[in-house]
């Protein structure tokens, strides 16, 4: 067992840096063997610290020290100390350079943090502290400065060379070598420098901003790549163009750049001008992406294009303020992809991720609060709780302040912190100073973890008319946290009656015509609300467009949830009520006897859901998704994820036997008659077709096999191709499943990004993703232990997705995940961290698997040099 505990950093010892460093002129020599990095660092003392005999600390991580210079002068080995992890130099004056040359070994870098070397493409990532990594410096993201980067290496080998901000200066060197070099006009924490050197293909766009300035779009690719690119550029100029109209941000530099690289331990990453995409995240073609895809990909190349200002011009003064820039562009993204699309299907893919994973997050041994107040390894932090619940948190301002006052607000705060970095009490400062409101209690949602429960009763006065509606709220523990105090929560509710028809919400006090919808504001433990004037006792339509990140607790009936399916206007709350429906009739399966009957009217809703060509077909599409079984397991007190997986697959089976000629109708409907387009209609009628297939290759009917073979050899694009394959692989039909497998390997073998979801649509099948088949496919010539996306897609894809194959109850698969997360920990330490996240839970789960879940985590934190990651993760799922 480790016995060095990792130290932990509190938010509570914040210290202005006592250096600041103004600029930085970097020259990279890149060679195959390694690299060599010349920095000079004009730096100066922080005039705003207190410390005032400070000695200069610069961070460093696996760095050879080959020189050092002070104004000029070598520096002796008695005049400076390094720590390995640090470079100390005790006496420097209030203003000098220093000189630092290091040598790095990109080509044995598998962390997949500073320079590292993928496809044989040098790139970097630095976020979060990955800097450190390159050469001596304060990695720290309020050290803010101006970046010169020189960039060497051999021409024929790496033709392109780019870094942050403009190209200034480039020309050839002596043997066949060549340099660019890049200016960035922005200071820019170093945490967003970025250098990309391959032989790559340069696909060339424009965008006109709204001042009439035109950019040079730029999308560098591997010459296999080069027909993957318009997506993603028309996605840039989609955004570029919404941001500006949305909150009035124009780019500011001459030129744009996205690169596609295959290791990355992230999706994207927003380098100032040089945007470098995780392969996967950026790359589409018709045959090779998927619409949720192209989809995933619009909103990802938005969010690091609208990282240019929450983010880059504004950033954050530590690490604990991530959500500042991550939780506000989320929010902006979402905004986004809700203007391009659907925003019911939009909103209700959030609340799914965030219900599903973030509140699981937020009730497990890693909660913590949007903003934390410690950490060991900063790298575990960027969490669903940063990302969604901080998007959350935004978009509950944007519900209390309103449009207008939320734009006003986030003026406010681009134009007072431009160029700086900021704390998460900056940005509710400037909400509050745009509009007036006292947004104090509101700050709680930043500093305290764990997700709201409010409880909902009510009552009918039928002789006064009157409705009352009494909300309360607790917050549960989370560790180190307990008797928190109540949120100041926005709760947005609708009342219908019988016919289904909105009633004006009449309080006691209002003197002029009653909205039909409210936005309550929630700031103590209990509030009770009394809507008068009502003729009956009207069904309430309660958290409409999930107004706030809570679990609403309420007593519903199956026949308001009917209702509510059918008529309610709000459709995120049309959706809702499907899925309580649903959740209510599978948990009354779950470990009931064989001849208890399926609710027979879920069968009724669900067919007048299919058959009503009237309605928005890509909101029926997501109401005919049954609750995923996780969701399901989170909902569980001690989940059974066996008899819960039975009584889903037992709904299932009973809908689609009971809808059998209704499904080959809407399949048949919704066939493609015209070319491939990414329309919302198009889109909408493609999942209705491929749910209905899953759904009668669930119950191996004949016609659909047929259908799905048919379609799997003849489509066209690859959402019919995958959603074939994936009927095929997830039925009873193994010949079938199997020629199907062959044959779409065959085909795609030489694309990794398809090769990934050919790894992950078996690794995700109880039927074809059983632990033999997981093994050999690790096996398998496409596998790379090296690159993220293939290990996500095979042990991520069995642990977070094929529940029922990784809950055995022998620990088997836990043993398994074990295994691997203890393999990556020598070589990716950041990815091994994210696999361990299906254990962290084990507390939730029935005691057969409990304590195997335990074991395993007891296996990893007894691993020999265990990394901070790792560690961290596993002795907080242990303690206590």
């Amino acid at each position: 067992m480790r016995s060095n505990q990792p130290q932990t950093i509190y938010l509570s010892d914040y210290k202005v840096p006592a250096y600041l460093v103004d600029h930085v002129d970097l020259r990279f020599e890149l060679f195959e063997h390694g690299a060599r990095v010349h920095s000079i660092l004009t730096v100066r003392r922080n005039p705003q610290s207190d410390d005032v005999g400070a000695p200069l600390v610069l961070d460093g991580d696996r760095l050879v020290l080959e020189s050092l210079a002070l104004n000029g002068t070598p520096l002796d080995g008695d005049q400076y100390e390094d720590r390995g992890d640090q470079l100390v130099i005790a006496d420097v004056p209030e203003q000098f350079q220093l000189s630092v040359v290091t040598w790095i070994e990109p080509q044995n870098n598998t962390r997949l943090e500073g320079l590292y070397k993928s496809s044989g493409m040098f790139c970097t990532q630095c976020e979060a502290e990955g800097f450190r990594c390159i050469t001596f410096f304060p990695d720290r993201p309020d050290v803010m400065a101006r970046f010169r980067t020189r960039i060497e290496a051999d021409r024929s080998a790496y033709p392109v060379l780019l870094s942050n901000g403009n190209d200034i200066d480039r020309g050839d060197l002596p043997d066949g070598r060549h340099f660019v070099t890049w200016e960035d006009p922005f200071p820019k924490p170093c945490y967003l420098f970025a250098l990309v050197a391959g032989d790559l293909v340069e696909k060339r766009d424009s965008f006109r901003t709204r001042s009439g300035r035109d950019i040079d779009l730029r999308m560098y690719v591997e010459p296999r790549n080069a027909d993957k690119c318009a997506h993603a550029l028309d996605s840039l100029k989609r955004a570029m163009r919404w941001d500006e109209e949305v909150y009035g941000r124009e780019y500011d530099l001459d030129i744009f750049m996205i690169v596609a690289v295959d290791d990355f331990n992230m999706g994207a990453m927003e380098n100032k001008g040089l945007n470098i995409f995780n392969s996967s995240c950026v790359l589409a073609s018709q045959d090779t992406a998927t619409d949720a895809a192209y989809q995933r990909i619009e909103a990802i190349v938005a969010h690091e294009y609208f990282h240019n200002w929450s983010g880059n011009r504004v950033t954050c003064r530590d690490w604990f303020q991530l959500s500042l820039k991550e939780g506000f562009t989320v929010f902006r993204d979402s905004q986004f992809s809700a203007d391009m699309g659907s925003a019911t299907v939009k909103r209700i893919e959030d609340v799914t991720l965030l219900r599903t994973a973030q509140f699981a997050e937020d009730a497990g041994p890693m909660a913590h609060p949007v903003r934390p107040s410690s950490y060991i390894e900063i790298s575990n932090f960027y969490t669903l709780t940063i990302y969604e619940k901080g998007a959350e948190v935004v978009r509950m301002l944007h519900n209390l302040l309103g449009p207008e006052l939320f734009r006003k607000g986030s003026d406010l705060y681009f134009e007072r912190h431009d160029g700086q970095a900021v704390t998460t009490d900056d940005f509710v400062r400037a909400m509050e100073d745009a509009s007036g409101r006292d947004l104090s209690q509101f700050r709680l949602w930043y500093e305290q973890a764990g997700t709201p429960v409010l409880t909902v009763r009510d009552e009918f006065d039928a002789d006064r008319g009157v409705y009352r509606l009494t909300v309360e709220q607790t917050l549960p523990d989370t560790p180190g946290q307990t008797d928190k105090k109540p949120h100041h929560i926005p709760f947005a509710l609708g009342l219908l009656d019988r016919r289904g028809q909105p009633l004006p919400l009449r309080l006691a006090d209002d003197d002029t015509e009653a909205p039909t919808e409210r936005m309550l504001e929630l700031t103590e433990r209990a509030h009770t609300f009394e809507f008068h004037g009502l003729a009956e006792c009207p069904v309430p339509s309660l958290l409409r467009n999930f107004s706030a990140p809570v679990r609403l607790n309420y007593p519903w009936t199956r026949e308001q949830l009917l209702f509510l399916m059918s008529h309610d206007p709000d459709g995120f709350n049309r959706w809702d009520a499907g899925q309580r429906l649903a959740v209510d009739v599978i948990q009354s399966l779950v470990g009931a006897p064989r001849d208890t009957q399926v609710e027979p009217r879920l069968v009724t809703a669900y067919r007048h859901l299919i058959c009503d060509a009237s309605l928005d077909q890509a909101l029926v599409a997501k109401m005919l998704q049954l609750p995923s079984e996780a969701y399901l397991i989170e909902l569980a007190d001690e989940a059974d994820v066996p008899a819960i997986h039975q009584a889903r697959e037992r709904v299932l089976k009973h809908l689609a036997i009971s809808l059998r000629d209704e499904l080959v109708a809407c399949y048949r409907r919704n066939a493609q008659d015209s070319a491939y387009d990414l329309s919302p209609l198009a889109i909408a009628r493609r999942s209705l077709r491929n749910t209905a297939l899953a759904w009668l290759l669930a119950i191996n009917d004949e016609e659909g096999r047929a259908l799905a073979v048919r379609q799997f050899r003849d489509a066209d694009n690859m959402t019919d191709r995958i959603g074939a394959l994936r009927a095929l692989v997830n039925s009873d039909y193994e010949d079938d499943r199997n020629q199907a497998l062959a044959s779409f390997y065959q085909r795609y073998q030489d694309d990794p990004q398809v090769v990934e979801q050919w790894f992950s649509v078996q690794a995700a099948s109880d039927r074809a993703g059983q632990l033999p088949q997981i093994r050999a496919l690790l096996t398998h010539p496409a596998f790379d232990w090296k690159n993220p996306n293939k290990v996500r897609a095979v042990v991520g894809a069995f642990a977070g997705q094929n529940l029922a194959a990784f809950h055995q109850v022998d620990g088997s698969g836990y043993d398994f995940l074990a295994e691997q997360v203890c393999r990556l920990d020598d070589s990716n330490p950041q990815i091994a961290a994210r696999l361990v996240t299906p254990l962290t839970r084990w507390r939730k789960f029935a005691p057969a698997y409990r304590e195997r879940m335990r074991a395993a985590l007891e296996r990893i934190r007894d691993k020999p040099s265990l990394s901070r990651d790792v560690y961290e993760v596993v002795h907080k799922s242990l303690a206590g």
